[in-house]
């Protein structure tokens, strides 16, 4: 196999600055002051270790899987608006915590989702919308992380992972149905359509890299735990297990809450991460875990 790819069958997750480390100090400035008091503050505290932000358990967990297979098999990219000279901070934040992170983008200033495809990733997680929504129309997963407003980060050492349904692992065709026509039209829509498989939606090929990462895992890919978190309910399952089945995808949990609120499941289930496009449900699950908000489909038509 060559370099190339090698580095194609690893799992590859870019974030941004912010979601790896609280910049809350430093974005003050920058906000309050302008660029070149930003850039000086930088300088003068690149000595000074930032703290964790929202995603960095989750990086944590997933630079821990090299470890467990002897073998690189994730690459975390870190992406960031920083120029190399503000951003040395931040390197240098990334050694202190013993994350190994090597490939970065400084794009002073400028967005830089546009790396995500050169860098083949899988997912991009950002505090910025925008580059989130860019990064979804490239063709890759991509998230605007939020953080957690109730509970700690989760102390299990398993990475687990949660999606919702429609409009995230799947396309929002059965959504478009309900905003439009109402729920008894989407029941029967989907009784109708239960031998059918919904296309894929924008994490599709993000749980696939998943469950590829998940074969390779000792113990039946223990360390590795996946779960659909979704408002569907009988009989509407049906078509969503089907689906799974034609993609050969599996997933370890699957909740079908029939319109509950999904924050005391997530909690329940330990969930790293929660992915979902409806910005109702996120609002409801980040009081518990924290979660990627998916601007794609219907519902967030604007």
């Amino acid at each position: 196999m060559s370099t190339n790819e090698a580095a194609d069958a690893r799992l590859t997750v870019a974030i941004s600055s912010r979601a790896l480390f609280d910049l809350s100090d430093s974005n003050a400035v920058y906000e309050r002051e302008g660029l070149a008091a930003y850039r000086a503050y930088q300088i003068a505290h690149e000595e000074k270790l930032l703290e964790p932000g929202e995603a960095f358990p989750l990086v944590k967990k997933l630079l821990n899987f090299n470890v467990l297979l002897g073998k690189p098999c994730v690459d975390v990219i870190l992406l960031s608006r920083n120029s190399a000279d503000t951003g040395l901070r931040i390197f240098n934040s990334i050694e202190a915590h013993g994350l190994d992170i090597k490939r970065a983008a400084f794009s002073g200033g400028e967005s830089p989702y546009r790396y995500v495809q050169a860098f083949g990733c899988d997912l991009f997680l950002s505090m910025h919308g925008d580059d989130v929504r860019h990064a979804l129309d490239e063709g890759v997963a991509a998230a605007t992380l939020l953080g957690r407003k109730g509970a700690d980060s989760p102390v299990s050492p398993e990475l687990r992972i949660a999606f919702d349904g429609d409009a995230v692992l799947f396309s929002d065709e059965a959504e478009r149905i309900y905003q439009e026509r109402g729920l008894e039209a989407f029941g029967a829509e989907e009784r109708a359509a239960a031998r059918q498989p919904l296309a894929g939606g924008p994490f599709k090929s993000f749980l696939a890299a998943l469950q590829r990462l998940q074969s390779e895992l000792p113990d039946g890919g223990a360390a590795l735990r996946t779960a659909l978190v979704t408002a569907r309910s009988a009989p509407a399952h049906e078509r969503v297990i089907r689906t799974l089945r034609a993609w050969d995808i599996r997933l370890d949990e699957s909740l079908f809450l029939g319109g509950m609120n999904k924050g005391m499941f997530l909690q329940a289930f330990g969930a790293d991460i929660f992915f979902d496009d409806q910005p109702g449900h996120i609002a409801a699950a980040r009081e518990h875990v924290a979660a990627g908000h998916v601007p794609s489909g219907v519902a967030n038509e604007t």
